[in-house]
């Protein structure tokens, strides 16, 4: 028997890249995304489409909405996408989301008994955000296994981070060697209806800036 992994997909080039590893690695796979009310549901589009083409077990998409509390660009319509580069942790972190989707995922995986739990962030081409790092990853490791029933009796779940030490021209590099077509994910803050990125935001930025890196064409469908 294969060993399960809940995998967060939110739709975009990082999470895609990290279901890609998790299928190659060989874990049978539980897609996990949510609707937390950010700006478009482009990215959860997407979502479905690559865990439909990708054939995972289960793809689950978790309802809830973060605009009650606001706090970030992503979730409040008051505060604006940052469309140039801005020093400290930018406006479009959403406080404490990958605390928030971490525990659904962890909850998820003990349901399904999935021995690990894949998450996209990276500690080196990202946007400052505190929940992105490495000690933040082992130390929500450390917690949930003393939070569940598996940990408590010897049988820990893993937070995996295979795109931690990468740049994102890296993890392109990496999804193409996987096969992941990179045009059909969407990353943009603040994509339109179809899709399209704006080409501006601190998300497109890297994005842009993964594709030059690997000298690779960019298949993103960016705003005329």
């Amino acid at each position: 028997m294969a060993q399960k992994a809940v995998v967060l997909l939110s739709g975009g080039l990082d999470s895609t890249t990290v279901l890609a590893q998790a299928q190659a690695d060989g874990y049978q796979v539980y897609a996990l995304s949510f609707d937390y009310g950010q700006r478009h549901d482009s990215e959860l589009d997407a979502a479905k489409k690559i865990a439909e083409r990708a054939g995972v077990t289960e793809h689950k998409i978790i309802p809830m909405n973060l605009r009650t509390i606001g706090g970030s660009a992503l979730t409040d319509a008051d505060l604006a996408v940052p469309e140039e580069e801005s020093e400290g942790i930018p406006v479009t972190y959403v406080p404490a989301r990958n605390t928030v989707f971490l525990s659904i995922a962890l909850g998820w995986a003990e349901v399904v008994d999935a021995d690990a739990i894949f998450i996209g962030v990276s500690a080196v081409d990202y946007s400052g955000y505190p929940d992105c790092r490495p000690e933040y990853i082992a130390a929500f490791e450390k917690m949930a296994n003393l939070a569940t029933k598996r940990g408590v009796e010897g049988r820990s779940v893993r937070i995996l981070t295979p795109l931690i030490d990468l740049t994102k021209a890296d993890t392109v590099r990496l999804g193409l060697s996987l096969g992941v077509d990179y045009s059909a994910t969407v990353s943009c803050y603040q994509a339109n209806s179809q899709g399209e990125a704006c080409g501006v935001c601190d998300s497109c930025r890297l994005r842009i800036k993964g594709f030059a890196g690997a000298e690779l064409a960019d298949p993103t469908r960016y705003v005329p």
